[in-house]
């Protein structure tokens, strides 16, 4: 854009100091292209897709509720507070109904949805082969959380289709690579800088490693060599690479992480929404890290998963425990009770009083921003990092029978926790699950890991063993009524 403005009533003014009249007073700016006429560039084409990724920005609230399917992630009633008609207790006991909980399913819904129908507007109007990639591969992203949440879903692939037909996991699921394979060769290698954020080569080879090694699940065909080959080329691109300390991924300036692959940025002031220290921090934490308001006491995590992480594991700082502090370092206290957390939940429904309250080890995963102004932080949400990559190796590896691979693999992460190494002998798929979920801990691939192994639905703490089909959420009811070709997930009718 130019940086002046030309007026005609400039130029009338100067007339009519002259002595001449001026009676056309009509404005004409010379600096604005006509909305008419923008987007004939690639660059202003890339331009018209930055408001398209802010839909992104959601993946972080329509997981964190449904992570409470987890054994790593529960919200408590502590007294009448997170009560909330019980439906935090249906959902961590796998008891959620497809009517009384239909809010916490249409919510993902409509998310992947309303995004696919922004893109499919917007891809009319684009002619940058390279821009049209990367908003195909956005789209598709959209249906694979779709397919993984719902299973058989619809394939939106096209503006004014009001009532398209439902498909099953499996088309969804070859529609969906179809489509990244198709605009991989077309999209940049670049990360960083401009591309941050973006779809880009490296985020479908994880997308489509993702896919992979899930495949079974959502086929019936197992993958894993295919995982291991799109693994490849993110490592072996040298674009990517380890923090020496986990938790530097996600501290408050995070952008500039060596390891992250894709996250979703955001920002204190400019782009809210990443409030995940309110739900977890207990209301006097507020002294802790003088924030502007007291932090609501919700999420914590399982004891026996906190109790996963031996004492030497470095990534076990990244729960809050024992006595709490105040900025000054005055020790706290809870109705004059020394205000120390515990790792043990007594009961899912606690009364109220200091014991409910500082019950369960909270995260600080996500470094907490101190003297913040307002609820948000300023950290970007990590969606995808080289350390999951390492680990998606390494299973598929194992599954291969390559033991000797997944151990490098998986030693890789250990060494940077500060643990031993494995040995051959004690490397199994138990503790392929459980070193997944002490490294990505509250980094919603959980629900995804426990489906793969096959505990999903085995009982684990206040939780009864489940249906099998519960691996599936209900779709929405107001979906159905909205596209009668649109049938109920078995289990749910």
């Amino acid at each position: 854009m130019f940086n002046s403005t030309i007026r005609v009533w400039g130029v009338c003014l100067v007339l009519l100091l002259a002595g001449e009249a001026c009676t056309n007073l009509d404005e004409k700016t010379y600096d604005v292209i006509p909305t008419d006429q923008f987007g004939s560039t690639a660059q202003q084409q890339a331009a018209l897709i930055g408001p398209l990724y802010s839909g992104l920005a959601d993946y972080y609230g329509n997981s964190t509720n449904l992570n409470a399917v987890t054994d790593e992630q529960i919200v408590p009633t502590r007294g009448g507070d997170w009560k909330d008609g019980d439906n935090w207790k249906r959902l961590y006991t796998h008891t959620w109904d497809p009517t009384t909980d239909n809010g916490q399913f249409n919510g993902p819904w409509t998310w992947c949805y309303n995004n696919i129908t922004s893109i499919n507007q917007q891809l009319g109007s684009i002619t940058d082969e390279g821009v049209k990639a990367e908003l195909r591969a956005l789209r598709a992203f959209f249906h694979y959380k779709a397919m993984d949440m719902f299973g058989n879903v619809i394939i939106a692939d096209q503006v004014g289709a009001a009532t398209p037909a439902q498909k099953t996991r499996t088309e969804v699921f070859s529609w969906v690579e179809k489509e990244l394979l198709e605009v991989y060769p077309k999209l940049s290698s670049t990360v960083g800088g401009a591309y941050y954020g973006r779809f880009n080569k490296p985020v479908v080879n994880m997308i489509l490693a993702k896919m992979y090694l899930n495949a079974q699940v959502y086929t019936g065909t197992p993958r894993w060599a295919d995982a291991v080959v799109r693994c490849d080329s993110i490592i072996k691109s040298g674009k990517f690479s380890l923090t020496a300390d986990l938790l530097d991924n996600f501290k408050v300036q995070n952008q500039n992480s060596p390891e992250i692959i894709l996250a979703t940025p955001f920002d204190n002031s400019k782009k809210g929404g990443f409030n995940i220290q309110m739900a977890t921090l207990h209301y006097k934490h507020q002294l802790t890290y003088n924030l502007p308001a007291a932090p609501w006491n919700g999420f914590a995590t399982v004891v026996e998963f906190y109790n996963s992480f031996s004492a030497q594991d470095l990534r076990k700082k990244m729960w809050i425990v024992g006595q709490q502090y105040d900025a000054s370092g005055k020790a706290l206290d809870d109705d004059g009770i020394p205000m120390v957390i515990t790792p043990e939940i007594p009961a899912f429904e606690m009364p109220a009083g200091p014991a409910g309250r500082l019950a369960g080890a909270r995260s600080q995963k996500y470094e907490i921003q101190k003297n913040n102004t307002t609820n948000d932080m300023s950290n970007d949400f990590v969606i995808y990092r080289l350390g999951d990559v390492y680990l998606m190796r390494g299973e598929a590896n194992f599954r291969l029978g390559k033991v000797a691979d997944a151990l490098a693999d998986f030693n890789i992460i250990r060494k940077r926790a500060g643990v031993p190494d494995y040995t051959a002998a004690q490397l199994t798929l138990d503790e392929i699950l459980a070193e997944r979920g002490r490294e990505l801990a509250w980094e919603y691939h959980r629900r995804q890991d426990l489906i793969r192994f096959g505990q999903f639905n085995k009982a684990w703490r206040f939780k009864p063993a489940s249906e099998p089909y519960r691996t599936l959420f209900p779709i929405p009811k107001d979906q159905i009524s909205l596209n009668p070709n649109l049938k109920q997930n078995p289990g749910y009718n």
